[in-house]
């Protein structure tokens, strides 16, 4: 029976919100006790070893790789194939992923071996299981997968660690697996025929990835119309912009949603006949119909990236209902490669969203009022600062990063492998591109942040902006802000509290969205 801290994997389907909740609050996994789901793993398995010892030709198996499937593998030696692809695909280079990621990847290698179709020992669900309740997490390469045929080479090296070779993140640091393996009395796995090209020929790496793009876009969804409803008040904009008619006279549910954040964020409007400008300019005006974009889409691409999540995507499959051995491709990772190319594109979009009220903000042409650069020194000192000067041009650096990287990395298939592997996916790419996107705009995110609260102090001090007109979101938001970032009055290197910010934006605490 799964409780608060255990997610059961069996024959329901697992969402992203548990898989994230999973690794963020290190909840344990255990493999569900039900008999139909045993059954279901044990009998994939006795079909594929029927089919062998009867002879029959399976691909990875009695075959070669990829384009040496027509290379006949003599059955005395099958057992030792496994071995081979998971020590001659550990070329991965480039960074490795963290533990917060390896967990992601290892948890949706678990689910899709789980599916019944893959002909893995249950054995080596519950080996699988085991490492990662003990927090062991194999160090993993970020660069090396085109996509198709999956993530061979980020996941030989997860492979490599379940059978006591390659590295594993034990206290802080990496160690050789077999000596972690010594120091806790565990027995690595041998893996049977198949079991490694069950292992590696996935889309486990994207997809885990996608799930961690997917939560970090819906949070910036609503923060960045908090971050607008700030922006909003310190401009003394007209916050009749978002009006509720407005969006039902075009109702796309994203938008809607997005200024209905905006309406709860802020308790009263200005009066129209009192304002500087009519209308505002669009990152502020549009704000919602920006947003809602990226809101709309989430929905869209969320069972996309489930779907995945709950799959089975090796090769070949094992159907132990029909008896049937199943050779395809359902290792191509074309669907997130789509998702992740089409959402950072979204999230960009959010970067330069918020950059550009950032811009607003400092600009004594249209900040109606402000202090050139939001610099609140007083004096002699007044003549030295420069305020946030510095910190929109940063913001403008991340964002401008951020834009570079919305190419989409689909179109750039490559025919590769002896032209065997011709066309692929590059889902991984594009996975990692949306996660390095999505990071720049939690950057660009965090320097908003402390120039709205920072300008809504200086209106809130000169008494331009009660408390009235804040909701009482706004006004935990500046509380809440202030513990991090303290008022900036003389000019001081501000990148301990940026980081002070930007991590608690990524880690998706809910401090900043704490809502009434």
């Amino acid at each position: 029976m799964q409780n608060k801290s255990t997610l059961v994997i069996g024959l329901e389907n697992i969402t992203i919100e548990q898989v994230i909740d999973a690794v963020d609050r290190n909840e344990k996994l255990a493999l569900s006790d039900d008999p139909r789901f045993i059954a279901k793993i044990k009998k994939s398995r006795e079909v594929f070893e029927n089919k062998l010892n009867n002879g029959e030709t399976i691909y990875g198996v009695t075959t070669g790789y990829g384009d040496s499937c027509s290379v006949e593998i003599p059955r005395d030696l099958t057992a030792k194939l496994p071995l081979q692809l998971t020590r001659y695909h550990q070329c991965g280079m480039g960074e490795v992923f963290n533990p917060q990621e390896t967990k992601l990847i290892q948890l949706s290698r678990i689910i899709s071996l789980a599916q019944g179709y893959s002909a893995v020992r249950i054995e080596l669900l519950e080996h699988m299981v085991k490492l990662y309740n003990l927090g062991l997490t194999a160090r993993i390469p970020k660069e090396g997968s085109v996509g198709a045929s999956g993530d061979l080479t980020p996941l030989a090296y997860y492979a490599a660690t379940l059978l006591g070779e390659g590295d594993i993140l034990y206290e802080g640091e990496f160690v050789p697996s077999r000596k972690v393996y010594e120091k806790l009395e565990i027995e690595p796995i041998v893996l049977a025929e198949k079991e490694a090209l069950a292992l590696m020929n996935g889309t486990a790496v994207m997809t885990g990835i996608a799930c961690l793009v997917y939560k970090n876009a819906y949070y910036l969804s609503e923060l960045a119309s908090r971050i607008t409803a700030v922006s909003s008040l310190s401009l003394l904009a007209n916050s009749h912009h978002f009006d509720e008619e407005i969006f039902i006279a075009k109702p796309h549910v994203g938008s809607q949603i997005s200024a209905k954040w905006m309406r709860r964020d802020l308790a009263s409007a200005f009066d129209s006949n009192t304002l500087a400008r009519l209308q505002d300019r669009y990152s502020v005006r549009c704000a919602p119909q920006i947003i809602g974009v990226l809101i709309d889409a989430l929905e869209a691409f969320k069972p996309i990236i489930e779907r995945e999540l709950n799959s089975a995507n090796d090769n070949p499959l094992i159907d132990g209902e029909k008896e049937e051995i199943l050779h395809g491709g359902n290792f191509y990772g074309g669907h997130i490669a789509f998702v992740m190319d089409s959402l950072k594109v979204l999230v960009a979009n959010i970067a330069d969203l918020l950059d550009r009220q950032f811009a607003l903000l400092v600009d004594t042409k249209f900040n109606n009022g402000l202090p050139a650069n939001l610099s609140a020194a007083n004096g002699e000192d007044a003549f030295l600062c420069h305020g946030l000067k510095a910190l929109q041009i940063s913001s403008s650096a991340w964002t401008a990063e951020a834009l570079k990287n919305t190419l989409a990395a689909s179109i750039f298939s490559r025919s590769t492998e002896c032209h065997n592997q011709d066309k692929v996916s590059m889902g991984t790419i594009a996975a990692r591109d949306a996660m390095r996107v999505g990071e720049l705009t939690n950057q660009v995110a965090a320097a908003c942040l402390i120039a709205g609260i920072q300008a809504l102090e200086i209106r809130t001090r000169r008494g331009e902006v009660t408390e009235s007109r804040m909701g009482e979101n706004i006004k935990n938001l500046m509380d809440e802000l202030r513990f991090d970032v303290a008022f900036v009055e003389n000019d001081r290197a501000l990148e301990g509290e940026i980081r002070r910010v930007y991590s608690k934006i990524s880690n998706r605490f809910e401090g900043y969205l704490k809502c009434v």
